[in-house]
C-alpha cells in the first residue's frame, strides 16, 4: 500500500481506544514513510499488532510511544487547526516513555524523510508553544 501523495510506502497501525479521537478514521491510521502524512488506510490494508515504525525512521519510538508519536507527527501540517491535539499528544508521548522533542530532532536528521511541511519551522513553533 502506497501514499496517495508521494507514492511511497505506508505504515498502517491500529489506534488504541483512548487515542482514536486523534486518528483520521478512529480505529486505524497510516503514516507515509517519506512525506509523513497521516491518513486513513485502505479498507484491505493489513495491520500488524506490533507496528514497526522503523520503516519510517530509526528515530521513531517503539510500542505505544510510536503510535502516539505517529499521530503527533501527523498533526504537524497545521498548527492552527491541531494545536490542542499536538499539546495532548506531546504529553501522552511522554507518558508512554517517548520524548517527542528528541524524536523530532532525530527524525529531522534522517535523510530518508522528506516531510510535506517545513520541518525545522514546525519544530521551533512547537517548542515555543509547548514550553
Amino acid at each position: 500500500m502506497n501514499c496517495t501523495y508521494c507514492d511511497d510506502e505506508l505504515v498502517v497501525f491500529a489506534v488504541p481506544d483512548d487515542l482514536r479521537e486523534f486518528a483520521p478514521d478512529g480505529e486505524t491510521a497510516s503514516l507515509c514513510t517519506t512525506c509523513l502524512r497521516l491518513d486513513v488506510p485502505a479498507a484491505d490494508a493489513e495491520i500488524d499488532e506490533e507496528t514497526d515504525f522503523t520503516a519510517v525512521s530509526d528515530a521513531f519510538p517503539s510500542g505505544r510511544g510510536g503510535i502516539v508519536f505517529a499521530l503527533f507527527v501527523g498533526k504537524l501540517d497545521s498548527l492552527a487547526l491541531n494545536r490542542s491535539a499536538i499539546e495532548e499528544l506531546a504529553v501522552e508521548a511522554e507518558r508512554a516513555g517517548a520524548d517527542p522533542f528528541l524524536a523530532l530532532d532525530r527524525l529531522g536528521d534522517d535523510p530518508t524523510v522528506d516531510p510535506h511541511f517545513d520541518f525545522e519551522r514546525r519544530r521551533r513553533q512547537i517548542e515555543s508553544f509547548l514550553s
